[in-house]
């Protein structure tokens, strides 16, 4: 009787089973893998490229699903677009061909269960060889020259204020802020940053953060800092370090909003006028400290911060390295070329209402990258991905091919706007050499 009651028991707690497995429903991201034919995804002009696509979800192939694809010149009109249905070995797609430098694009969109899912990848024709869109105006020098002059009669009126919630048992973290050019002749601005110093008496090497684009907070570089560095890590709009991130995400979409284009028409107000001496008056604050080695400086950043480290090397002699990846605002005519533009893309419109004006076309080449680019002097490392679409490989390889000084390129090819860490470590590893050596010899 109780072997009975026993197996009962089983065959219901087997039919429970069975209903919960029949009600558990699986669900998982779809990841829309494309890669090109050849393994470093770099072609010479004339030569075919071939996609690969597939879609992936629990490490499985995923067959029986709506495929679009479209192929074309990066951030330009696709010039193929075709939708089929992929089946599980993938699709392979004929991706043409350029006869020039450039990037070739293709970019997969899979639909399933009412969702989108995209993924791309981008083939690289002699990306060595790209040339600027954007002219070096015969002027660009002086206008520089002047600027500084102007920026070195405003005393530089540094203020500091100990977070000691922020600082370690070896180094101290302070909001810093000094004074800067204004926004019209004449007038003065500040700019606020997050500086971080060894506690330990000594001469030090030091390190400038530019930022990305935005309205954000600043952190403290402390690793840099406990290597043996004084660090500095800055903001661009002239408002305090470290407020509430509520304020910053306001001032965003609101005040500040777009301001990358503001004053475009005006090389002399146009914003980023303001910002790239803000850089050099960062030197100027390091370079005052008493415990600067007299002797070390690097520059790094990414995005906005790439393009900041660039233009900071160049306008400044007293910057001896600089670490910048994807670098923005870098030859921003060349969608008047008919090929991508750097961010802010301010002039990839062609309607009526666009940017596409004489003086803004003007303006911005004062603040092109490239044209610092032209002007470097001293070592750099740079990185980037072939997939970027907010800073896009035709552009940032316009300013790096345009740098004649000491150079290296660690090329993360999947990544977009975004590194991985693989490609971190080896900019880590170059600015933290360049930091101890400098520590170690003062």
């Amino acid at each position: 009787m109780t072997n009975h009651r026993n197996a009962c028991r089983a065959f219901v707690l087997l039919i429970l089973l069975s209903i919960v497995a029949l009600a558990q429903a699986q669900v998982g991201r779809i990841q829309v893998l494309v890669a090109p034919d050849h393994p470093n995804w770099t072609y010479a002009p004339g030569e075919k490229a071939s996609f690969l696509i597939r879609a992936v979800r629990d490490g499985n192939t995923l067959g029986g699903v709506k495929l679009t694809y479209a192929i074309g010149l990066e951030m330009m009109p696709p010039t193929v677009t075709q939708s089929v249905t992929l089946d599980a070995e993938g699709l392979r797609v004929d991706g043409g061909t350029l006869n020039e430098p450039g990037f070739l694009r293709c970019i997969a969109t899979v639909e399933e269960g009412g969702r989108s899912y995209r993924g791309l990848a981008t083939a690289g024709y002699a990306p060595d060889q790209i040339t600027p869109a954007v002219a070096d105006p015969a002027d660009f020098d002086a206008f520089w020259t002047s600027g500084k002059e102007a920026l070195s009669k405003i005393p530089i009126d540094g203020e500091r204020r100990l977070l000691p919630e922020l600082s370690t048992s070896t180094v101290n973290v302070y909001e810093v802020s000094f004074q800067n050019v204004g926004a019209r002749e004449g007038a003065t601005s500040r700019i606020f940053g997050i500086l971080a110093e060894p506690k330990a008496p000594g001469k030090y090497p030091a390190v400038l953060q530019v930022p990305g684009a935005g309205v954000s907070p600043n952190h403290a570089l402390l690793r840099q800092a406990e290597l043996g560095a004084i660090t500095l890590s800055i903001g661009i709009h002239g408002i305090p370090a470290n407020m509430d991130a509520r304020v910053y995400s306001l001032l965003g979409s609101g005040a500040l909003a777009n301001y990358w284009l503001n004053g475009l028409e005006s090389r002399d107000r146009y914003y980023y006028r303001r910002v790239y001496l803000g850089c050099v008056r960062a030197n100027d604050y390091l370079t005052s400290l008493p415990n600067w080695n007299g002797a070390d400086l690097l520059v790094t950043g990414g995005s906005q911060g790439g393009a900041l480290s660039i233009v900071t090397a160049s306008l400044d002699p007293r910057v001896k390295r600089l670490a910048a990846y994807y670098p923005a605002l870098s030859d921003l005519p060349g969608y008047l070329k008919g090929r991508a533009g750097g961010w802010p893309h301010m002039f990839k419109s062609e309607a009526e209402d666009s940017h596409r004006t004489k003086e803004k076309l003007e303006s911005a080449a004062y603040y092109d990258v490239v044209n610092f680019a032209r002007r470097i002097k001293v070592p750099g490392m740079y990185s980037w991905g072939f997939n970027d679409e907010t800073c896009p490989p035709t552009t940032t390889y316009a300013a790096y091919n345009s740098i004649t000084a000491p150079k290296q390129l660690v090329i993360a090819l999947e990544t977009g706007h975004w590194q991985v860490k693989e490609q971190t470590d080896v900019v880590d590893a170059w600015i933290d050499e360049y930091v101890k050596q400098a520590a170690s010899t003062h």
